[in-house]
């Protein structure tokens, strides 16, 4: 029983592994869920809305339903559908902080790494945005430097200018 555990915790942490990879190497969108058999949970999302995926996952199973219901088949898929459709919505309550009272420490910390990542993510993404907006202004500031400099220049020929018209007016 033990080494069933062990065997599915490698295999799980490996299946992980290669979602990730999948979605960096592949620039897929991943969605990654895995129930233990005393029924834990256990989760990985390569976007960081899990939502969004989900709902692009909603909307394909919805076309796939409705061709199941023309077809005569959705009485037999719809309790599956409902089953999904719930541990998905676990899974964002959990994301959005909700209910981890059921949770395992492993869960916890699953969840936890996958947060982690996503923050990752937002913190590149924000710092980038910064590095963009420091740029952009480093170019403004020059641009203003230089009309600075041209306006400068300009009112210089022109006190040169009066200054010699008032020699010239004095002679």
């Amino acid at each position: 029983k033990i080494s069933r555990q062990v065997t599915f915790s490698k295999r799980r942490t490996g299946l992980i592994k290669k979602a990730h990879e999948i979605s960096v190497l592949c620039d897929a969108e991943v969605a990654l869920i895995v129930f233990s058999n005393k029924g834990k949970l256990f989760e990985y999302s390569s976007d960081s809305r899990m939502e969004r995926i989900l709902d692009k996952y909603h909307t394909y199973s919805h076309t796939e339903l409705q061709n199941d219901i023309d077809q005569g088949k959705a009485s037999l898929e719809y309790p599956k559908l409902m089953a999904r459709i719930e541990i998905l919505q676990r899974s964002l309550r959990n994301f959005a902080g909700e209910e981890l009272d059921p949770l395992s420490l492993r869960e916890l910390q699953n969840l936890e790494q996958q947060i982690d990542v996503a923050l990752k993510r937002i913190r590149s993404r924000k710092t980038q945005l910064i590095h963009d907006s420091i740029s952009e202004m480093q170019r403004k500031e020059r641009d203003l430097q230089e009309q600075n400099n041209m306006l400068v220049n300009k009112l210089k020929e022109k006190e040169t200018t009066m200054a010699r018209h008032e020699q010239w007016e004095q002679q």
